[in-house]
């Protein structure tokens, strides 16, 4: 269910903002949509795994309380990592 660490690293490096950048919203915000993805695939399998419902429901509120920080912050930064990640429809 966790991702791989070199998928990890691999997504740090993509959305860094700069040499050595893991805590901005986008680095955030990328590692969390890959642990949504992989939980959610899990989840199609093990339907009655609430435990890893609850996590999942717990992260995608964070994403999302992530987002709108960066929407109100920065607005460009906001559209780049949407469009990136293919958030919004």
């Amino acid at each position: 269910m966790a991702i791989e660490a070199a998928r990890k690293t691999e997504l740090i490096q993509e959305f860094a903002q700069g040499e050595g950048d893991t805590g901005s919203p986008e680095v955030q915000i990328a590692v969390l949509t890959e642990n949504i993805k992989n939980l959610t695939e899990h989840l199609k399998v093990h339907k009655k795994d609430f435990t890893s419902r609850r996590g999942l429901l717990m992260m995608v509120g964070r994403r999302s309380r992530l987002l709108r920080y960066l929407r109100r912050k920065s607005p460009d930064r906001y559209t780049d990592i949407v469009g990136k990640l293919n958030l919004r429809r």
